[in-house]
């Protein structure tokens, strides 16, 4: 079954790459969002004089630190043209501690939009989670999956990196890191056969993102387009060093990311994500792959009613799978909106998403139970989106060999939101 897989993983990434979409979509790479002047609800910006209020710090609300607030921001051009200082401030009403980030940027090189940058953080972050540093900011008013997050990790981290567009269609990143983990969970990681809650990380990230049909024009009044025609595609090479300033694992993370649309003159739409991961050597449970759950674990139906994420799996729990090597597909075909009055317009969404992985020595994470996605994992739904004031519902049932003995608990039912500017 892995095997037969991963020819589909490639198969469908080979057609997906050798396709031009029907119609050239808008997007924004993460160079070209700092050249715009757009709405700060679509942004994630909202300037006063000098300093740009980062909107994504403040107010967050997940199951750690309930609600939390804070305030951060970077300045702009109108202090300085070639620097930039920023950061954050955070308080958890929950775990009653604060968070907080500090750092600066210099400008190294204009026409490529580089900059080299050093901050440190002391904050808290998800169980599993893997982030590629070259994807563009993803700015929302909900963060969806937050409200549910149970696992998280403490850390406090330094680490400078370069960024820089290298042409309209590839953007890298390099970045150093040195981080101190402390365990929230009851977990140990037992290497050559001592437990430790508590670590210490050296890593060396290089991390790049190729959108080979992305096109610029030039208008009459000299303002420019962006066009973006997926694929994009993600890649990211992580390697962890022992002894490093006392660092305590050595490990190398691969991530491999195609993210393709298609918009049709029908005004139907087909988006692909496939994402392969891997990870070698030593390395913790809070620093390896889950499929980004959003199953709230409660016991009926109605009690898991949330927010449905953008790109995670409905059906799956909080904390019930980790794995070593992960693969991941999700198909989203959205129809053509319904026109049922000038301002009601709601969109049906049809969704599929599977997932396959596992793990080596499994033995060695002790204290969180989990399993591993060694078997093919699937689940179907839909959303009904932009019912009311961009609310919308989704639904989603797990089948497959992960299929659940209790019917209700192979079902996901959330609201939904995608609020246009």
């Amino acid at each position: 079954m892995q095997k037969i897989f991963f020819l589909i993983f490639f198969g469908i990434a080979f057609y997906a790459t050798a396709q031009v979409p029907a119609i050239q979509t808008g997007k924004d790479s993460i160079a070209s969002i700092q050249d715009k002047k757009e709405h700060p609800l679509s942004s994630g910006y909202y300037p006063i004089g000098f300093f740009d209020i980062d909107l994504k710090t403040l107010i967050k609300l997940n199951n750690y630190e309930g609600f939390r607030l804070g305030i951060g921001g970077l300045t702009n051009d109108k202090l300085f043209e070639n620097y930039k200082f920023g950061g954050y401030y955070a308080y958890g009403f929950k775990d009653k501690t604060s968070k907080y980030s500090l750092g600066a940027s210099a400008r190294i090189n204009k026409e490529r939009k580089a900059w080299v940058s050093i901050y440190y953080a002391d904050d808290v972050k998800e169980i599993g989670a893997f982030d590629y540093l070259t994807d563009a900011r993803v700015y929302s008013i909900f963060e969806p999956r937050l409200v549910n997050i149970t696992q998280f990790y403490k850390y406090r981290k330094w680490f400078t990196n370069i960024a820089s567009e290298l042409s309209p269609k590839f953007l890298g990143e390099f970045r150093v890191a040195h981080s101190n983990v402390t365990n929230i969970e009851n977990y140990y990681f037992i290497n050559n056969n001592i437990p430790l809650s508590n670590y210490r990380l050296a890593e060396a990230t290089v991390s790049v993102r190729i959108s080979p049909k992305t096109n610029f024009f030039t208008n009459e009044d000299g303002t420019k387009e962006y066009f973006d025609g997926f694929p994009k595609i993600s890649a990211q090479i992580t390697k962890g060093f022992k002894g490093v300033f006392d660092s305590d694992f050595n490990y190398t993370k691969f991530g491999l990311k195609l993210d393709y649309y298609v918009k049709r003159t029908n005004l139907s739409s087909t988006n692909i994500l496939l994402e392969g991961s891997l990870a070698t050597g030593d390395v913790p449970l809070t620093h390896l792959f889950h499929s980004y759950p959003n199953q709230p674990t409660k016991d009926e139906v109605l009690q898991r009613f949330s927010v449905a994420g953008v790109q995670s799996f409905e059906t799956m729990y909080f904390g019930e799978f980790f794995s070593d090597k992960l693969t991941t597909l999700q198909i989203k075909h959205s129809l053509r909106r319904f026109n049922l009055g000038e301002k009601w317009k709601p969109e049906l969404v049809l969704i599929t998403r599977h997932a396959l992985g596992d793990m080596n020595n499994i033995e060695n994470h002790f204290g969180i139970p989990f399993n591993t996605l060694d078997k093919l994992y699937n689940e179907t739904g839909f959303e009904v989106n932009k019912i009311l004031f961009g609310f919308g519902l989704s639904g989603a049932y797990r089948y497959g060999y992960y299929n659940l003995p209790k019917f209700s608990d192979n079902i996901s039912f959330k609201f939904t939101f995608y609020l246009q500017i």
